[in-house]
């Protein structure tokens, strides 16, 4: 068999920044033991394989080189940029189209955002949010991280690491200045056994430069994926952005995300929040880059 793929940089405007996934575009005839094969073969994050169910309705599985998995961010933005930048899914001039994707989780939403007929951005509203709790034995965690209590939190402001759920649930954690978190020298075990207690995904440490502030600085680890670190994560981001609101961090409804230059990865996510009422729906969204294109023999 022959399938076409495009390998795709989520979360990044140019080649070798964001997060990589491979994007598997007629998938209804490949088994889910030759998806596991492909994704293995392929080896980055996440590969997806994506069936067209109707107009604009698509159902889409998530592969590791390891394992199915339910749900991805980036292998979601990547996916949808991919479909639409080469044609799956029928363009417009200008505007948004909503398209319907049908995972393991259930529904969501997914805008592509066009002009001048090409694609802008991506943007997924996502499952959520929720407030899971927060860690108490903070200790622990300070050693995961190998950092003090006073380099923990936001200004003077003391605030717990806590667990929100945006689709996957993530350890949110603010650091109190840019150096201390660009040298985050995280002990992965550590970090692995913390997460299986609270039944969480993985952490995102963040840095806020002001209130309010339009960009927020954030690092992303995931040891229960084997992913010591991420270049990008929008499920973290959406869970962070939750977190920024929940706090009084930030009164606007988006925020900017920039993450990956550790990995020397550069990543820009864009965080929504609207909220009606008691409820919040949250959104991340950004641009994507296609670095390869080919098809795939087997």
């Amino acid at each position: 068999m022959e399938v076409n793929i495009f390998q795709v940089d989520a979360f990044s405007s140019g080649p070798f920044g964001g997060n990589p996934t491979v994007v598997v575009p007629n998938a209804k005839w490949i088994s889910n033991e030759d998806k596991q094969k492909i994704a293995n073969e392929m080896n980055v994050s996440y590969t997806t394989f994506v069936q067209q169910l109707g107009d604009e309705r698509f159902r889409v599985n998530f592969y590791t080189p390891r394992q199915e998995v339910n749900f991805s961010g980036h292998g979601t933005i990547a996916t949808f940029f991919a479909m639409a930048e080469m044609g799956y899914i029928k363009p417009l001039d200008k505007g948004i189209k909503t398209a319907l994707m049908q995972t393991n989780n259930g529904r969501l939403i997914i805008e592509i955002s066009y002009k001048y007929s090409k694609v802008d951005k991506v943007i997924m509203q996502l499952e959520g949010p929720d407030y899971i709790g927060s860690i108490k034995d903070i200790d622990y965690m300070l050693r995961a991280l190998r950092v003090d209590q006073s380099q923990v939190g936001f200004e003077d402001m003391v605030l717990a690491p806590e667990i929100i759920y945006t689709g996957l649930p993530y350890i949110i954690l603010g650091i109190k200045d840019k150096e201390t978190l660009d040298k985050l020298d995280i002990d992965t075990c550590s970090l692995l056994d913390i997460c299986k207690t609270h039944k969480a995904t993985g952490l995102l440490a963040f840095y806020l430069p002001d209130k309010d502030s339009n960009l927020v600085y954030s690092r992303s680890f995931a040891p229960t994926m084997c992913m010591e670190e991420e270049p990008a994560t929008g499920i973290a981001s959406g869970a962070l952005i939750y977190y920024l609101k929940k706090h009084k961090l930030i009164e606007k409804d988006s925020i900017t995300s920039i993450q990956g230059h550790s990995l020397n990865r550069p990543s820009k996510i864009y965080c929504y929040i609207e909220e009606e009422g008691n409820k919040s729906r949250v959104k991340v969204g950004g641009n994507a880059n296609i670095i390869l294109e080919g098809i795939l023999k087997y």
